[in-house]
């Protein structure tokens, strides 16, 4: 071979072996690209898996979770109204009772939140740069209580006025320090700052649930109602732990509570669920963000949501909150009306009150590991 022969042949190699790694590379891809299985909905609860003492099933199903239709009072970070669709789980019947609380706290020695000595130090990492430290007679453990003796209101838009931070106020002494739990074991258990929720849930083998899931279980059978009956506002009174009267200085009481109520003191939802609305405020897992389904692509159902990825409450850059829902027994049609499925507020990671709880869930695989 001459070798003008060999350096031809050698360029012509040269050229397959460019043009063969030059292959259009979409289309290699497109041969290899496999499709996302579709999602299998749990729906019915799997024979192998009992229910939990205390705990319902909730179906799996495809919802409309946000504003409803025809919803006077929905504000706008409940909107847009979505189709989520939510895997089967349990859940607990009821919110967290004192009575379970404290088997969990006497088989841990676990020391709430509010109970625990304040660290300004580590306070001051959370409020903005160059907050003076107060005063340390107000760096003193407790938590916030409604004013219940509140006679007269300046501003509406002024919250302070109707709350108190109490010293010694908590779990085991919810109004006070001079106040007590006794005889109350079936109350649901107030003043949880995330922290106790969470730490209540790894003991018992359970978790918060997404705001998802826990407008699924407040759905009941339904997959559109504004109320856990329904869409008769008429049946509030009768059906949850409100407010009646002029809040938040005259309570009647109509309902047959001025304040918080034992758990199973109203009828339960469909599927056999109580105080899913009003009594206490519940946590959620979920980050709690204005925003947040403004932001969803809603051309189709979201499949088992786990809500915002950060928290934003707008005015309150430092605020690291948290969504609860069902409202309490402090709302009222003419202030935070939150006693609909939709409604949801944030509340601080590292605090509580006396009108905010919890209920947990478990899914087959927790209770299958």
């Amino acid at each position: 071979m001459s070798n003008h022969t060999y350096k031809n042949l050698l360029f012509l190699v040269v050229i397959l072996y460019a043009f063969m790694g030059c292959k259009n590379p979409s289309a290699e891809k497109k041969s290899t690209l496999v499709e996302p299985p579709k999602h299998i909905l749990l729906k019915e609860q799997p024979k192998d898996v009992p229910t939990p003492d205390g705990m319902v099933w909730v179906e799996g199903k495809t919802f409309v979770q946000g504003a409803k239709q025809g919803d006077q009072f929905a504000m706008s970070r409940e909107k847009p109204a979505h189709e989520v669709t939510v895997d089967g789980f349990f859940i607990d019947a009821t919110e967290v009772t004192n009575k379970q609380f404290r088997a969990f706290v006497e088989a841990t020695n676990y020391i709430t939140v509010a109970e625990r000595p304040i660290d300004w130090e580590v306070m001051k990492k959370d409020v903005p740069e160059g907050t003076p430290k107060p005063a340390d007679s107000a760096l003193q453990p407790g938590s916030l209580i409604f004013n219940k003796d509140l006679n007269v209101v300046a501003d509406m838009n002024n919250y302070t006025q109707w709350w108190i931070w109490k010293t010694g106020a908590s779990w085991k002494h919810p109004e006070g320090p001079e106040s007590t739990i006794e005889g109350k074991d079936d109350y649901p258990v107030v003043h949880m700052a995330y922290e106790d929720a969470i730490a209540y849930c790894k003991w018992a083998n359970r978790r918060l649930p997404t705001e998802a899931e826990w407008e699924s279980a407040a759905q009941g059978n339904d997959t559109n109602g504004i109320y856990t009956w329904g869409n008769d506002a008429s049946q509030l009174n009768a059906s949850a732990n409100t407010w009646q009267g002029t809040f938040p200085v005259k309570n009647e009481s109509t309902d047959g509570f001025p304040l918080i109520a034992p758990v199973k003191s109203y009828p339960p939802n469909s599927i056999g669920l109580y105080d899913m609305l009003g009594n206490v405020w519940e946590l959620t897992n979920d980050w709690f963000n204005v925003d947040y389904y403004r932001h969803l692509d809603t051309s189709k159902p979201l499949i088992n949501p786990k809500g915002a990825d950060h928290t934003y409450t707008p005015g309150n850059p430092y605020a690291k909150e948290h969504v609860i829902k069902g409202g309490s027994f402090l709302c009222h049609a003419s202030y935070c009306a939150s006693f609909r499925i939709s409604a949801r507020m944030g509340t601080s990671w590292d605090s509580g009150s006396d009108h905010s709880g919890f209920r947990t869930v478990a899914t087959v695989e927790m209770l299958r590991e």
